[in-house]
């Protein structure tokens, strides 16, 4: 493993910082998430991860932080299971609506892949928008025999290999709990 960076992103004050949360970052965190949804399930979503032992990983929960200091973005990155194997799940990913669309996702999607590739995870596997997530490089999950145990259209369902020099396993993914499926 080498220690250049998966993806570039911009840490300087002209980008959008990024970074691990904090603790004085979860009120932000709950703020961001219930603002950039309908409903308040993702802000929920990630409270319920973050008191999951089995789920939640220290250092895999990132933000973006605004040119203002306060928080753009936000994205985790939790425990899952292909079959027996170890994996990721990228979920949630929120940008507050006044900074969508301006390049606060990307960074924080960024960083959190980057932070998780250094740590020596292999596999990040995410059930989004297919117009959003190849630009981070994922496919669909299906190219590499990964499924979900529930219903999606195949586009929808993505994996990101982060070292080729693994193995990648192949099965139904399995997600914490706290994702009700």
């Amino acid at each position: 493993m080498t220690d250049r960076t998966l993806f570039p992103h911009d840490t300087g004050a002209a980008g959008w910082p990024a970074r691990p949360e904090t603790a004085a970052d979860l009120a932000a965190v709950h703020a961001v998430n219930a603002a950039a949804f309908p409903t308040e399930a993702e802000a929920g979503l990630v409270d319920a991860l973050r008191a999951d032992p089995s789920a939640w990983l220290p250092g895999l929960s990132y933000v973006a932080e605004a040119p203002d200091g306060s928080l753009a973005a936000y994205a985790l990155l939790t425990r899952c299971r292909v079959g027996e194997a170890p994996a990721l799940a990228l979920a949630p990913v929120a940008t507050a609506p006044e900074h969508q669309r301006k390049g606060a996702g990307q960074a924080v999607v960024r960083a959190l892949l980057d932070a998780a590739r250094m740590r020596g995870e292999s596999l990040v596997l995410v059930l989004g928008h297919p117009e959003y997530y190849p630009k981070f490089c994922f496919v669909p999950a299906s190219r590499y025999g990964i499924r979900p145990g529930f219903e999606v259209p195949d586009e929808a369902m993505m994996a990101l290999v982060l070292d080729d020099s693994a193995p990648v396993p192949q099965g139904t993914i399995e997600y914490p709990a706290a994702f009700g499926v």
